[in-house]
């Protein structure tokens, strides 16, 4: 994965205009949006749109990132993931379940073994601390956290899901976040 303050710089550039500082900036972070798309989305026709959609909103939008706030990777899997439940909720009229292939590890059983089928070798010790840490979390909050970021349900959508109220879900998003916070060291 491409460093934080090379992301930064080329977000700075970006919001000063400079459309090869932003095409830099595609190229080093469209495939981690791509792949973040087609895992909420499960349809690469959307994701590519919505790929589109979330570059067009970082051109419009870079001087709005604030290094202080968090890692640029983070900003901008933001932004693709607003976008991807924009899209969601748009074409989506009913919760739909998501499938486990027979055999195959689960989201739960892949998160908690630090593994991602698109992860690349620069990436594998990014994801055994992120594994680590999802460990620590209870069983509710882990599913709650996973459902939200990774497959893209909203809260209501995880309280019917899961039967739970939604002051309940939104406890265990909001529990599951700041424990994965202080564990991985991030502000």
């Amino acid at each position: 994965m491409t460093d934080a303050p090379d992301l930064a710089a080329l977000l700075a550039a970006t919001a000063r205009g400079d459309q090869a500082a932003f095409a830099r900036l595609y190229a080093q972070s469209s495939p981690h949006l791509l792949a973040l798309l087609v895992r909420m989305l499960k349809r690469m026709d959307w994701a590519e749109e919505a790929l589109q959609d979330c570059y067009m909103r970082i051109w419009r939008r870079s001087d709005s990132y604030q290094p202080d706030r968090g890692a640029p990777m983070a900003w901008l899997m933001t932004i693709a993931r607003y976008r991807a439940l924009d899209v969601l909720r748009a074409r989506r009229p009913e919760l739909i379940e998501a499938e486990t292939p027979a055999g195959a590890p689960s989201l739960l059983e892949r998160a908690d073994e630090g593994q991602r089928p698109d992860a690349g070798a620069v990436e594998q010790e990014e994801m055994r601390r992120l594994g680590d840490c999802m460990t620590r979390l209870s069983d509710d909050e882990r599913r709650s956290v996973l459902l939200a970021y990774y497959e893209g349900y909203t809260h209501s959508e995880m309280s019917a899901r899961l039967g739970s109220p939604l002051g309940t879900i939104k406890s265990w998003v909001r529990r599951g976040l700041q424990q994965l916070r202080d564990c991985l060291g991030t502000a």
